[in-house]
């Protein structure tokens, strides 16, 4: 949709919310419900609300309750016309979503860089009031969003995405919405994938959704993201590449110093120094130590003299050094001694 007809959009809904006031025969009404639901202005509390009209906090919400009851009612009766079109535009990108999405993101897809607080407001107040679209209330778990009514009330879609939570939690790790479409009853991924947008139990990197908790998908700091891009590239790389990584990544933040990223590998026991410069996980079966420490596991492992080319290649295995730095420790420390041609062991072997 190009940013004309994302803009046409945006004062169809600001046009439904204008006529739905002016059902609102009494001007401490419409104050009311334009001040609850924040549509000209930010959203007030109900303490707010009453302090400014001389009420109380139970008065603003017996009289918010009332307010809605009755524009539920026109709308369902057709007195405003403009709010049905506002609810097929907003079912019509819902249904592109998968079917329930955050207010945030809907708002987004309907009016693009318009998308602002007020426009969101609007999207959800008209949610409220529409008969074929279902509103999941914001609280600890969930954000606040809009689905399609036939799809499910209240009740129902957040019981959909329980069962989503459950199902990443027994997987144990990070899932795509393509594999957890295997393990529940849903249509289509893109329907498991918008389902899951809703928690706020849950989190996602690229197509992968974790818990929130977990720092693949949700990294907070540099030390996370520096081990999501060595465990996405799979491979051990130079601190500078793992800088250059981050800088085109998808996180919210990665405006970040080579040296800073140098800074947090050396203080991670996740990360081993494995060369010069070069880092790898710990997980990968690297472990931290001087080339010699790492001839001296080999050797210790062999319990056996090796001949120094299977010393260069084990070591290799674990260290991007070159060949000459490994010979030239095997010759020069005292723990190694020579015991014919080309052939190492340790000078005090464990027993």
């Amino acid at each position: 949709m190009d940013e004309t007809n994302q803009a046409d959009m945006a004062g169809s809904l600001k046009q439904a919310v204008n006529d739905i006031l002016g059902v609102i025969e009494q001007d401490r009404e419409r104050e009311i419900i334009s001040r609850r639901f924040g549509l000209f202005d930010r959203k007030e509390t109900l303490e707010q609300i009453g302090e400014l009209l001389g009420i109380t906090r139970e008065r603003v919400r017996q009289l918010e309750k009332a307010i809605l009851i009755r524009l539920k009612l026109a709308s369902e009766e057709g007195k405003v016309p403009s709010l049905k079109d506002a609810e097929r535009t907003i079912v019509r990108h819902l249904s592109e979503k998968g079917r329930v999405a955050r207010v945030q993101d809907a708002t987004l897809a309907i009016a693009g860089e318009g998308a602002d607080a007020l426009t969101r407001a609007h999207v959800g107040f008209i949610a409220e009031l529409s008969p074929n679209l279902t509103v999941v209330n914001e609280n600890d778990d969930y954000y606040h969003s809009i689905g399609i009514k036939e799809y499910g009330d209240e009740k129902k879609v957040k019981a959909f995405v329980e069962e989503i939570v459950k199902a990443i939690k027994e997987h144990g790790e990070p899932v795509t919405a393509e594999t957890l479409h295997t393990k529940l009853n849903h249509e289509h991924p893109s329907h498991v994938a918008a389902l899951a947008s809703l928690s706020k139990k849950l989190a996602h990197l690229r197509d992968n959704w974790g818990l929130v908790k977990w720092p693949t998908v949700n990294p907070k700091n540099i030390r996370d993201k520096i081990y999501v891009i060595l465990a996405e590239d799979g491979k051990p790389m130079h601190f500078s590449e793992i800088a250059k990584h981050i800088k085109k990544s998808d996180f919210k933040r990665k405006d970040v110093t080579t040296q800073a990223i140098h800074n947090e590998l050396i203080k991670d026991k996740r990360f081993v120094l494995i060369g010069r410069g070069i880092y790898a996980l710990n997980e990968w079966g690297y472990s931290k130590g001087t080339v010699a420490d790492i001839i001296t596991d080999v050797l210790k492992k062999a319990g056996e003299p090796l001949h120094r080319d299977e010393i260069v290649k084990r070591v290799l295995k674990s260290r991007q050094v070159k060949e000459t730095t490994i010979l030239l420790n095997l010759q020069s420390k005292p723990q190694f001694k020579r015991v014919s041609k080309a052939t190492y062991t340790l000078a005090d072997p464990v027993k």
